[in-house]
């Protein structure tokens, strides 16, 4: 079908083509165009009488360009693209990453004993299982268990059981679920679970104040 400015709909064409990283393509695209309308065929918007050899449709315009792939033009300057700087990313491969599971952080509603935290972490203590031992609980940020950081801490119903591996070691999902069966069957209700993962050897999960 005719269009009005064919030049215009090649051309943005070619970019898209230089965008994807299709370089080759544009090229051969571009310089056929090029070819044709150093050859003087030109659609009417831009004939002109003495500079023009034929005035052509836009359906014919196009298939002139077609003749001349493979073509450079003699006089106008042939264009030669590079990969966009978007395509040259997309190519970037990275190298895997190295996940270890570490331990694991197990969220719990509890809303007891004046939310005492020596309670609650005497109970979740009990949950510990073979790799996997009690570190810390916190609540609102804070390290309230073991120890005596948050005596003066005003607790709220949300605490943050933080279980790891020893030193060196990994944990497994089979670990995991373990420790959650033993969390249920302290009937504590547990909201969510987040892993403790280290990447390449870097840990990267957050300590609590006082951790």
């Amino acid at each position: 079908q005719d269009v009005a400015n064919p030049s215009g709909l090649l051309n943005a064409a070619v970019m898209m083509l230089v965008h994807i990283g299709q370089v080759e393509a544009a090229q051969r695209i571009q310089n056929a165009w090029l070819t044709t309308i150093e050859d003087g065929i030109h659609t009417k918007d831009i004939y002109r009488d003495g500079v023009s050899t034929k005035k052509v449709g836009t359906r014919e315009f196009t298939q002139a360009v077609i003749e001349r792939m493979g073509r450079a033009p003699k006089k106008l300057k042939a264009v030669e693209f590079r990969p966009s700087v978007s395509a040259k990313f997309k190519k970037i491969v990275h190298p895997p990453v190295k996940k270890d599971i570490v331990g694991v952080d197990v969220y719990l509603y509890w809303d007891e004993a004046n939310r005492n935290p020596q309670v609650i972490g005497k109970q979740i203590e009990a949950c510990s299982v073979e790799g996997l031992n009690l570190k810390m609980i916190s609540n609102r940020g804070i390290k309230v268990y073991p120890g005596t950081t948050g005596d003066n801490v005003s607790c709220s119903d949300f605490w943050r059981c933080r279980f790891t591996a020893p030193e060196g070691k990994t944990a497994t999902h089979a670990q995991i679920l373990s420790l959650l069966e033993k969390v249920a069957t302290q009937k504590l209700d547990f909201i969510k679970t987040e892993q403790l993962c280290n990447f390449d050897g870097v840990r990267s999960y957050s300590a609590a104040q006082g951790e």
